[in-house]
């Protein structure tokens, strides 16, 4: 994750002791893991996800969301289950990431959740598809407090841009990034970190140097480009960039294709991080977008229980034993993102 000297500023005023020392706690023992062998975990998660919604209005066709293709409830995070999750984790969260599935904004009490994070000094991200950042709601994202704003500008023409993001608006969603950057102006802010996030497929990777003279136009703080995951991809896939580098998959001799990087059976995520659906379950990570793996249920206990649980051991241990034999690892890039 880059920083800008504000945004640096703005991150280590969230830190207090008690963050600090839990942030070593879990780092510690994530390495006395791979030294072991053991799952070792000590301290809390530091980094959480909190779904406000599993509800989108685009068709993204390697999207969950957008292919309606879930097998568990769609619904939004209510803010009062929202605000008691916080009160219980908010001593030793650092990082808190408005976003897993769906839209957040589609959430109409989204920006009260981040008002309330930001009551309890923590950072706070979200990624959005940008259709929702009318005049109201981006003055509304000013004020909440959010520290990082993701829009998803995967196209600089409609023509292209409606490639991956079907049922999406190039003008509306670069309209609300123009109307983030206003107010921002307007209110005399230091926040959102305002990043153009462009998912590098084959359908436009021609137009990457275009994103970067956009964003300069519009006064978009950063472009991050990020690699694309991609369910069907043994034999080839249409979205699979051409660019080798922006590739998360290496042809092999014989055709097919494989995943970069190597399978390692460790895994940081799941010492430092966790996933909190719409509902209150805790998965292991972004990549149980339907959550399959669910290691307990925050309506039933809290998370310093579930985090120590019998099923979260479990599942470390069977990590450590084989990611491979993971569903949701198998097709795991994690650390393959190409950062501008």
């Amino acid at each position: 994750m880059k920083f800008t000297l504000h945004d640096s500023l703005n991150f280590i005023s969230k830190l207090s002791f008690q963050r600090i020392w839990n942030a070593l706690k879990v780092i510690t023992s994530f390495y006395i893991t791979k030294w072991t062998g053991r799952p070792i975990q000590w301290g809390m998660p530091f980094t959480i996800s909190f779904e406000p919604t599993t509800a989108c209005n685009l068709r993204c066709p390697e999207c969950p969301s957008g292919l309606r293709s879930f097998s568990r409830d769609t619904g939004n995070l209510k803010a009062d289950f929202f605000r008691k999750t916080i009160d219980d984790i908010a001593g030793n969260l650092i990082y808190l990431i408005f976003y897993f599935q769906g839209e957040p904004y589609i959430n109409p009490k989204f920006l009260d959740m981040v008002a309330y994070a930001k009551q309890k000094k923590l950072y706070t991200i979200t990624s959005t598809n940008g259709h929702f950042l009318n005049d109201e709601n981006a003055r509304k994202t000013i004020e909440s407090g959010l520290d990082r704003l993701i829009i998803s500008v995967d196209g600089t023409t409609q023509e292209v841009y409606e490639n991956y993001r079907k049922e999406g608006k190039l003008e509306v969603v670069l309209q609300g990034a123009r109307n983030v950057v206003k107010w921002k102006k307007k209110l005399r802010s230091t926040t959102p970190h305002i990043i153009f996030q462009f998912l590098v497929v084959k359908p436009n990777e021609h137009q990457i140097k275009d994103v970067y003279q956009l964003a300069d136009e519009i006064g978009i703080d950063e472009v991050k480009l990020k690699t694309a995951q991609v369910y069907d991809y043994k034999h080839g896939n249409p979205l699979i960039p051409t660019i080798d580098k922006y590739a998360r998959y290496a042809r092999q001799a014989d055709g097919t294709y494989r995943v970069k990087n190597e399978l390692l059976n460790h895994c940081w995520k799941l010492w430092h991080s966790c996933v909190i659906t719409w509902d209150g379950m805790v998965v292991p990570c972004c990549f149980d977008k339907d959550a399959s793996h669910r290691l307990g249920n925050l309506r039933e206990k809290s998370m310093a229980t579930i985090w120590q649980d019998e099923a979260y051991v479990s599942f470390r241990e069977s990590l450590l034993k084989g990611r491979d034999q993971i569903d949701i690892c198998t097709n795991c890039t994690e650390g393959c993102k190409v950062w501008a």
